[in-house]
């Protein structure tokens, strides 16, 4: 029996032993998969720095055009989508009321300049009586009252041409004013542009003592300027004169060049979150740009050609550093065999989300395993360690 025994412990044992061995052999075989399937390597390329943010299009240069007189549109000469010129004649107003109020002025005018001529014959008269006097009044051939009666009149018809010069200037300025709304009747083109806005119709009251009604708005689609929200957080990163590059939604991978010309200092709070406008202008002579149109931003802070490239997913540990003009020191696990690692520091520049610039530790054609990869334990690894924490917000 007690061989028996003896035999049955010994067949277990190599059966445990036998079971041993092959999970030995097929762990480490999947640690060794799991390590190649994650391996990557160090490639030349090109990388950026970006500030990223939403965008709506606009015209740089626009002027809404409105009436400066009431009246009934009689006429519209434009449509949307027309090219005008700076004088074209844009739409026109009924003039019948303010042609009444030139022609009124024009007779007010004519009846005081012909009482002025009336006034000036009168003081003339009342001059030459008044010489007449001076000298009898030597001679003592009249009285003292009727040379101060002559005196008199002369004073006071003097006085009543000066009134009536102010009443002839009061009516010159009231007709200068009813030819000048006359004149408002036809509203013209202030600038060269496209009519990319039409409020009104012909035959529409247009009533200009409440506000000033728009007819048109014509802008200039040569330059258009984008005002893209940019958050808070990003907006001090940003400075006039920046690259910018944009794309919009149908452009089919074009990108449009620009540089940021102003950032407005006032913000707009959208749901809490405090957005800063930022102004990009944009050549459009091939007219593909549209008002309203949204656009994706890039504000470029950096850019870097030409360099190594390093997966953002192979960053391990961040590492203090004295030296951080170089870069930012992190750990990497360089692959120096099938299946084995060793951990290096290398020095990290610019940083997209995805890649890294590679600035010292690290050459193009090098291999890194991913810093979650599950590597065999040996004494070249650099144990395991998990996916960086707080990467820096781009």
């Amino acid at each position: 029996m007690k061989k028996k025994k003896w035999a049955v412990m010994a067949v277990l044992l190599c059966v445990a032993a036998g079971g041993g061995y092959y999970y030995t052999k097929s762990r480490a075989a999947e640690e060794k998969a799991a390590a190649v399937s994650t391996v990557m390597t160090i490639e030349t390329g090109m990388i950026e720095d970006l500030v990223t943010a939403q965008g709506k299009l606009e015209p740089k240069e626009y002027v809404d055009v409105g009436v400066q007189v009431s009246g009934q549109l009689e006429k519209i000469h434009v449509d949307l989508g027309d090219a005008v010129k700076t004088g074209d004649l844009i739409a026109e107003i009924d003039p019948k009321i303010y042609d009444a109020q030139v022609q009124s002025g024009q007779a007010r005018v004519k009846q005081l300049s012909a009482q002025v001529a009336q006034q000036q014959a009168s003081i003339k008269l009342a001059q030459q009586q008044h010489a007449r006097n001076e000298q009898l009044i030597k001679n003592n051939a009249i009285s003292q009252d009727t040379f101060d009666s002559t005196e008199t009149a002369l004073t006071v018809a003097r006085a009543q041409l000066e009134a009536l010069s102010a009443q002839m200037e009061e009516a010159q300025s009231s007709l200068d004013e009813s030819k000048a709304n006359l004149g408002y009747t036809k509203i013209y083109a202030p600038m060269d542009g496209t009519v990319v806005v039409k409020d009104v119709r012909e035959g529409q009251t247009l009533n200009a003592s409440q506000s000033a009604p728009t007819v048109v708005q014509l802008a200039n689609l040569d330059v258009m300027t984008v005002r893209a929200q940019v958050a808070e957080a990003d907006v001090m990163r940003l400075k006039t004169g920046m690259e910018v590059y944009f794309t919009t939604l149908g452009s089919q991978g074009r990108r449009w060049q620009g540089e940021v010309r102003q950032i407005l200092p006032s913000p707009e709070v959208i749901n809490d979150v405090v957005l800063y406008n930022v102004l990009v202008d944009v050549d459009n002579k091939d007219r593909q740009l549209m008002t309203g149109m949204s656009t994706q931003m890039f504000f470029v802070l950096g850019r870097a050609e030409k360099v190594p490239l390093l997966p953002v997913a192979a960053l391990g540990k961040r590492v203090a550093s004295e030296d951080s003009d170089k870069g930012q020191a992190y750990e990497v696990r360089k692959v120096v065999a099938p299946g084995v690692t060793h951990t290096e520091i290398v020095r990290i520049g610019l940083m997209s989300r995805t890649m890294a610039e590679v600035r010292g530790g690290l050459s193009a054609g090098d291999k890194v395993a991913a810093a979650a990869a599950l590597l065999p334990a040996n004494g070249n690894t650099g144990g395991g360690r998990g996916m960086r924490g707080g990467m820096p917000r781009l």
